[in-house]
């Protein structure tokens, strides 16, 4: 893996930069791959798949690239508000929400938008795929938890809590998952959806990454990194990782130690050798200055794919098309001549209310 592995950040200043991982004897360095100023206000996520990268704006586009020749693969249009969160699970399909309370399903064959959910009454704020493909979770600012069927593209469950969460994340096994409120992290049962447990933060949170089914790292408004028991909810590991807030975790394994991955506005990226047997602080292994401030970081991975979400008969509703050039900002993109069918997010389950637009 080691091998062939790039870290794919994107920034306050509209960039999307890319750095291949070089591991060396003593120091690893990240080679610069490419930049491309992706959109026309700053990122707020990123996600990668085995060939594509996904990144998400305030200028309401959804980007995509293909990592196979580091090419521009088009634009997904269909969310109106700022993309939240960006998902994709394994090579079939890439899950989106955004500001408009929309929770939307792409095929990545045709890049069709397979279901659009309304998800929340307010933003959708974070998103999470469970490890079997069959359910995901969904966090908003109307201050539910909701648990959704995607073999159905149904509601499954819906929990009320006292405040608006911004981060929810499965665990590596999927019997647990967390919930960010502020400066805690409520760790949640899979099976009865009950709080086991209550991480309390320094600061307000801003990322979490789940290193193994019991370790949860986690980032925020001060300089460190604390990696928590989650069973014991006790801090096993604290080190300063910037000089500024760090606003994005990830990790990757390299032969028998976890590479912890971190980001932050300081411009920095970090990469850390964190053995998880042992729990010792973490050696710096190598780092690179952006020089931007940076807001999203994902781990790209030649090779690795999971098993696909399974598919029932595709729902009528809007696609949006992936085009070769990026749009201009608002505007929505359609093949000509395409007949699009608009569901009415005002429908009733007795009678839904569908719209015809000939697009010219």
């Amino acid at each position: 893996m080691g091998d062939h592995v790039e870290l794919v950040a994107g920034c306050y200043e509209q960039i999307v930069f890319g750095y291949r991982v070089c591991p060396g004897d003593k120091e690893w360095t990240l080679e610069p791959n490419f930049t491309h100023h992706a959109h026309t206000a700053s990122l707020t996520a990123v996600s990668s798949s085995d060939q594509f990268i996904a990144t998400g704006s305030q200028d309401e586009t959804i980007q995509l690239y293909d990592m196979s020749n580091k090419t521009e693969h088009g634009a997904l249009l269909h969310h109106d508000g700022t993309i939240s969160c960006l998902e994709f699970y394994g090579t079939s399909h890439l899950l989106s929400g955004g500001q408009d309370g929309l929770i939307c399903v792409w095929s990545t064959k045709k890049w069709e938008c397979l279901k659009s959910i309304k998800a929340h009454k307010g933003h959708v704020t974070s998103l999470s795929v469970h490890p079997s493909g069959k359910l995901a979770l969904s966090v908003g600012t109307d201050k539910t938890l909701r648990t959704w069927n995607l073999i159905e593209g149904r509601s499954a469950f819906i929990k009320n809590i006292k405040q608006n969460a911004e981060i929810v994340l499965w665990s590596t096994d999927g019997d647990q998952y967390a919930v960010v409120v502020n400066d805690q992290v409520d760790v949640y049962v899979l099976q009865s959806a009950t709080i086991i447990g209550t991480i309390a933060f320094t600061k307000r949170i801003s990322c979490v990454k789940f290193l193994k089914n019991t370790l949860l790292a986690v980032g925020g408004d001060d300089e460190s990194v604390r990696i928590y028991d989650v069973t014991s909810q006790k801090c096993v590991c604290e080190f300063k990782a910037h000089e500024n807030r760090v606003k994005a975790i990830e990790s990757f394994m390299k032969d028998d130690f976890c590479v912890l991955v971190t980001a932050s506005n300081d411009g920095f990226i970090k990469l850390w050798k964190f053995n998880l047997e042992n729990l010792e602080t973490p050696s710096l292994l190598g780092q690179v200055n952006t020089t931007a401030r940076l807001t999203c970081l994902s781990v790209w991975k030649h090779g690795e794919a999971k098993e696909t979400i399974t598919e029932s008969a595709q729902p009528e509703t809007s696609k949006a098309v992936a085009k070769p050039l990026k749009p201009a900002k608002g505007k929505r993109v359609r093949l000509p001549g395409e007949e699009v069918i608009l569901e009415d997010s005002s429908s009733t389950k007795q009678g839904k209310k569908k719209k015809k637009q000939k697009v010219q």
